[in-house]
């Protein structure tokens, strides 16, 4: 205000508060952000080491990517890579079928069901897969015939070991049994992660044993064996190359075959590589969607697929081009506007 010509300085009249710190006003703080050097330096070193074993892949004429090219698609390749992936289907779907039953023996309250599941367990986890597989091959020399009737009685059929256990069945028979003493522990390992809440609750709202284990047990017991089940999985698809101890074409004793023929060996065996690379990813791939699938009823918001998250990046990428030229256009207008007389 202005009293005789001379500027007033207004004072408040209430009552006076502390002096003010400079140090409490926060707009004049500057934030420092964190600093992580070694994280630099790790993720340059992991840079130039991928480079260097890319420059090898490619400049190194020994790994001769035009005989790659040639033998990854050949017809007997191919036919192998079918005979890879029977092995492990068959291997994964009745070992978990089998598993699954063992897992349910070993939490039953019957004291014989729990210590026949566990010597199973026990028995074929400690023998290794290349023996089951030379044992089931030679079944014929123990047993010369099998016979199917009552135990201990008369028997209704009768077959010689020979024709009804040959190469494959005695594969698949390995494969299978080996992979159930696995299956069930990862099965178990799924049921007793559940809370015993959970199992408190289904017992309390009366309904069967079966629909219990279906309906709200198996469910949440799927996301701790999805994880370790994907990982069984790849590690058959891989396991099935000691089958060529039987002579069974699948993919690496293929790979064998041609190299011993043509001599090109680094070659082929990267041709077997390409091909467990592509199976294991695309089982890696499905596990990530059946988990993601799993985990609705666990997490709030799911996270984003691959797909999503490329979706999102493209998103982004296009809105700083719109952005980008929606400021090339204003800055035109406005020299226009100052060019203007």
């Amino acid at each position: 205000m202005v009293i005789d010509g001379k500027a007033a300085t207004a004072v408040p009249t209430g009552p006076a508060g502390p002096p003010s710190d400079p140090d409490d006003d926060l707009s004049t703080l500057r934030v420092a952000p964190a600093r992580h050097p070694w994280r630099w330096v790790a993720s340059a070193v992991a840079a130039v080491l991928l480079a260097m074993a890319l420059h090898a892949l490619v400049t190194n004429p020994a790994w001769e990517w035009h005989v790659v090219s040639q033998y990854l698609f050949y017809e007997t390749i191919l036919r192998s890579v079918g005979v890879t992936l029977q092995l492990t289907t068959l291997g994964i779907t009745l070992g978990f079928a089998l598993g699954t039953v063992l897992a349910l023996m070993r939490l039953s309250r019957s004291p014989l069901l729990r210590a026949f599941a566990w010597g199973y367990v026990w028995l074929f986890r400690s023998v290794p897969l290349i023996l089951q597989l030379l044992f089931w091959f030679n079944l014929a020399l123990l047993y010369d015939r099998i016979s199917l009737g009552v135990p201990f009685g008369p028997s209704f059929w009768d077959f010689r070991t020979q024709d009804l256990i040959g190469p494959m069945t005695a594969a698949t028979l390995g494969l299978t049994l080996h992979q159930a003493a696995y299956c069930a522990e990862i099965v178990r390992s799924g049921f007793l992660s559940i809370d015993q809440g959970q199992h408190e609750a289904a017992a309390a709202l009366g309904l069967p044993r079966r629909r219990q284990i279906r309906r709200i047990l198996l469910p949440q017991a799927m996301r701790t064996i999805i994880p370790t089940a994907g990982n069984e999985i790849i590690g058959l698809v891989k396991s099935t190359s000691v089958v060529y101890i039987m002579a069974i074409p699948e993919l690496f004793y293929q790979v064998q075959v041609i190299y011993a023929r043509n001599g090109r060996v680094i070659a082929l065996l990267l041709v077997a590589a390409i091909w467990y690379l592509l199976l294991t990813t695309v089982l890696s791939i499905a596990q990530y969607y059946i988990e993601r699938h799993y985990a609705r009823g666990a997490v709030r918001v799911l996270p984003p697929t691959p797909w999503q998250r490329v979706r999102g990046a493209a998103a982004q990428l296009d809105a700083a081009r719109r952005q980008r030229r929606a400021d090339r256009q204003r800055l035109a207008a406005d020299l226009a506007r100052q060019d203007a007389p």
